[in-house]
């Protein structure tokens, strides 16, 4: 069997459909069905079954599926290897990072590190603080960046930066421009990010300082992002949780207003594995954004 093989194979069993893992690998649906017969004749086992239209895993094909990523990863770190050998000429760096930070912080940061290094590829993987750490944890990510905390054995976690997160309404909610205590707090509706994300743990973390708890608020909607977050809050009646340097734009154009009641500073932080070697790329982009971890191995 091949790394192509291999790579075919682990596409298909994440999005169970020939034409999506075709699309995903820039290959045509007949060269990924090929491949994956070849794959399966030439062991002489069936990995996946053909429920009318669709696939599913069998028990091989799920046995299997670790084995391939497995050896993918390795794959990939010996590349990386020979990256680090030709200097930063060539070479990857696979970013994780929370919704906030990949949005408002990182971006910069990238494209000037893309300037600096061109031989380099960057990719950044967005989702909330606990997918972007559980992509460094599985070996799909060389880096996290986060905004919450992390509590990992395995994991080095440096600090890189902050903001404050506010809260924030239609400018004509009821507690828009009126002093705000636990009673009003308590009283109002919510929209807020979903359970795992850093600025929803903040929140929960930082409700105490105000006499409160989680469940003391009404929540009413768990959205995946800031935006659908603000839209949310600035469609009237909730009250939104959501970094200042999310909110920005919509508050300046007057779509929604800051309440009066402060949360605190929160921290913007980045993990490494402690049991992988931080290629020349991966630290060289640290560097890059003022978190350098010491020379790779």
């Amino acid at each position: 069997m091949t790394l192509e093989q291999l790579r075919i194979f682990v596409a298909v069993a994440e999005t169970l459909n020939m034409r999506a893992a075709s699309e995903v690998l820039h290959l045509t649906q007949p060269a990924v069905s090929a491949a994956i017969a070849a794959l399966e004749m030439r062991n002489g086992t069936r990995l996946f079954d053909r429920v009318g239209r669709g696939l599913e895993l069998n028990a091989a094909g799920r046995t299997f599926l670790p084995e391939a990523r497995a050896v993918l990863a390795r794959a990939k770190e010996a590349r990386r290897a020979l990256d680090d050998l030709t200097g930063l000429v060539r070479g990857e760096v696979r970013i994780a990072a929370s919704q906030t930070v990949a949005t408002y912080w990182l971006p910069t940061r990238m494209a000037r590190f893309a300037a600096q290094y061109p031989g380099v590829d960057l990719s950044l993987f967005a989702g909330n603080s606990s997918q972007a750490v559980q992509a460094l944890l599985i070996g799909e990510a060389d880096l996290a960046f986060v905004e919450s905390a992390v509590e990992e054995e395995l994991l080095e976690v440096r600090r890189i930066g902050g903001d404050r997160p506010g809260f924030y309404a239609a400018p004509d909610h009821p507690l828009a421009g009126m002093p705000i205590g636990p009673a009003e707090l308590r009283g109002a509706a919510w929209v807020l990010r979903e359970p795992g994300s850093g600025t929803r743990d903040h929140l929960a973390a930082s409700l105490p300082e105000l006499g409160l708890a989680m469940g003391d608020l009404m929540v009413r909607m768990s959205l995946p992002s800031n935006e659908a977050t603000l839209e949310a809050a600035a469609a009237g009646g909730m009250v939104a949780v959501v970094s200042d340097l999310a909110a920005g734009c919509r508050l300046a154009a007057g779509r929604i207003a800051r309440l009066d009641c402060d949360l605190p500073a929160r921290d913007f932080s980045v993990a490494t594995h402690r049991a992988r070697r931080l290629s020349r790329a991966a630290a060289a982009f640290l560097d890059t954004v003022g978190a350098w971890t010491g020379p790779s191995a």
